[in-house]
């Protein structure tokens, strides 16, 4: 059965209770003379009829409603635990990716700094052969320079040598010959 024809079915045994227990209450109020609170046989039919209203209403309206709520409930429960525990694992994956980072950091600066020290002991290395070989050069430079002064001096002493005898010659030239 269909919650519409449970529904349908209650209402019509509802209004068939309540048509009954007018027509019980109109047979007591036509019976007694009426003060302002008569107890009589409309009492219990009224609570009969609010009980039954209340066991109709239950199986009918509160317990689908009930157990649409605890599923609700429940749904939501799972759906924010699971999402607690996605939390928990992003947050897990984002500290991990972040040491990884990191890690991955250093060790780019470690390579950075051995990058440049290398670089800085090759410099090192051709500026020293550098000026090894400049200094080479020099060497051999100025030894070039000495053997030209050494050769210069020997020909300016020979030239000398000779430009006296010939100056002597010329002044002492009677003398000389003689």
């Amino acid at each position: 059965m269909t919650l519409t024809g449970v529904v349908g079915e209650s209402i019509g045994l509802l209004s068939g209770l309540i048509l009954a227990a007018e027509q019980v209450a109109e047979k007591a109020a036509e019976e007694s003379s009426g003060g302002l609170f008569d107890l009589d046989a409309t009492l219990p039919v009224i609570a009969i009829q609010f009980l039954l209203l209340v066991a109709i209403l239950n199986v009918t309206f509160f317990k689908p409603l009930t157990q649409a709520i605890d599923e609700r409930d429940n749904y939501v429960r799972g759906s924010l635990a699971e999402a607690k525990e996605r939390l928990r694992k992003s947050e897990e994956l984002a500290r991990q990716y972040g040491q990884e980072l990191a890690a991955a950091r250093r060790g780019a600066q470690d390579a950075l700094l051995q990058a440049q020290a290398e670089a800085n002991k090759l410099r090192n290395q051709q500026i020293a052969a550098a000026m090894a070989e400049g200094q080479t050069k020099v060497d051999a430079a100025k030894a070039e320079i000495e053997q030209q002064r050494q050769a210069a001096a020997e020909v300016l002493n020979t030239e000398v040598e000779v430009l006296s005898q010939q100056i002597l010659r010329k002044l002492l030239g009677d003398l000389v010959n003689a």
